[in-house]
């Protein structure tokens, strides 16, 4: 996996639908789209970037923004591992090079199906990263995505997640 597509509950089958159409349009003739045991998730293995895939995704909402229905946020992941803290804080630290010096950060973790502590894994990663952390205006986000067993790692700018309905009611004002 390295895409994570949020919908409405009992919509997952039209947003696979729709990211494989989208992934199949930019080029990846042959997506892996599946429908997670967790209501309104999915997850998607694509050959192209994700981080290409989101930017793609903008455009498009920005030029036909009624051409995007039913997925909601589309977050591309650059590294999944077992849910376990060490395999967590070892994949967000394998890519924290993109954050100079002089950059601040936050640790943002959304967890489903699982009992792992999220202050012990915020912690983890934390004190192994120099920068300083500022929770309202960071530069990067360490984005730390746990659905039950697995675990997807990415350490981004915020516009790298794409919420397709803040996007749409941005073009509306």
């Amino acid at each position: 996996m390295n895409l994570i597509i949020t919908c409405g509950r009992h919509l997952e089958d039209e947003a696979a639908e729709e990211i494989s159409m989208i992934l199949n349009d930019l080029g990846d003739k042959g997506p892996r789209v599946d429908i997670s045991n967790l209501s309104g998730i999915l997850t998607a293995l694509t050959s192209l970037d994700p981080f290409f895939v989101v930017r793609k995704i903008q455009e498009k909402i920005l030029d036909e923004p009624w051409s995007i229905r039913y997925c909601h946020r589309i977050i591309p992941i650059q590294e999944v591992v077992v849910t376990e803290k060490e395999s967590i804080v070892n994949a967000a630290l394998n890519h924290t090079e993109a954050i100079k010096s002089q950059n601040t950060y936050r640790i943002t973790v959304e967890k489903r199906h699982s009992t792992i502590s999220t202050n012990e894994i915020i912690d983890a990663i934390a004190s192994r990263i120099q920068n300083k952390v500022s929770l309202k205006k960071f530069d990067w986000i360490v984005l730390v995505e746990i659905l039950g067993n697995k675990t997807g790692v990415s350490v981004l700018k915020e516009d790298d997640v794409i919420s397709t309905q803040r996007l749409k009611r941005s073009l509306s004002e």
